[in-house]
């Protein structure tokens, strides 16, 4: 089963980082935070990859061309001919890596589409390049083939951003620093699809968002259901929330962190 990660967008609320890196590319513990969503898929199995790329993308490019030289020790005969061996084998080894170019500008959509011919004919996992979560994907693959629907969309319920004040008049009764919000769930990403969701309900329009008409247009037909999940769950739209990241993965909190 492949995985898909959108990996197109230009971050531009991280602009301090994102000027000169894609925000997938922007780092969490020494590794882009792409690279921490792939160790987590390939912790359940899943170790082919489909990146759909646009901002940057040579970046992405060049840090998988250069992986086995970055991660790993090697060893550099010199002359005029020079060549080099690496001293160990690292654990992404069994990873299959597509990187596709999907445009410059594309929206989620039209990114999508445009990697059908390397989605096959099996369901295929679909996440972002900027969020992390604790989801058991097993459990959410089971959950997928039980329904017999085209999509499955996790539905997390995120941490307030804000300090919630309880009132009696105007005194504060009692302060609750981000409380948990229990009234609805929103779109977490790691989704599955299946393939004819693809030829159903998108297209080629650099304008098409996935999250707009096609999957409103799912849900309306009745071709779309939720996975609850609980758990950790944080996206990285804002330096706020990447420090937040940066603190759980240095202090040993992150509950991502399964391999």
């Amino acid at each position: 089963m492949k995985t898909v990660i959108l990996c197109g967008g230009q971050g531009t609320r991280l602009r301090e980082q994102t000027e000169v890196l894609p925000k997938p590319m922007v780092e969490i513990g020494g590794r882009p935070i792409l690279w921490h969503i792939m160790k987590y898929y390939a912790h359940f199995g899943l170790k082919e990859f489909v990146l759909c790329l646009g901002y940057k993308g040579h970046v992405i490019k060049e840090y998988f061309l250069n992986y086995e030289l970055r991660t790993n020790d090697f060893t550099l005969d010199l002359g005029q001919q020079p060549t080099v061996r690496v001293d160990r084998r690292n654990e992404e080894a069994d990873w299959k890596v597509s990187l596709v170019e999907t445009g410059e500008k594309a929206m989620t959509g039209a990114r999508v589409f445009r990697i059908r011919d390397h989605i096959g004919s099996e369901p295929f996992c679909l996440t972002y390049g900027d969020g992390l979560c604790s989801v058991n994907i097993n459990e959410l693959l089971a959950f997928h083939r039980t329904h017999g629907k085209l999509v499955t969309v996790t539905g997390v319920r995120p941490p307030g951003r804000f300090g919630e004040l309880e009132l009696e008049g105007n005194r504060v009764r009692a302060f609750a620093e981000k409380p948990q919000v229990t009234e609805s769930f929103i779109n977490g990403g790691f989704f599955v699809f299946e393939p004819a969701f693809i030829d159903r309900y998108l297209s080629d329009d650099d304008d098409l968002t996935l999250e707009r008409e096609p999957l409103q247009s799912a849900a309306a037909d009745g071709e779309m259901m939720m996975f609850p999940h609980s758990g950790f769950w944080q996206c990285m739209d804002t330096y706020r929330e990447w420090k937040l990241l940066e603190d759980l993965w240095e202090t040993g909190a992150a509950e991502w962190h399964v391999w």
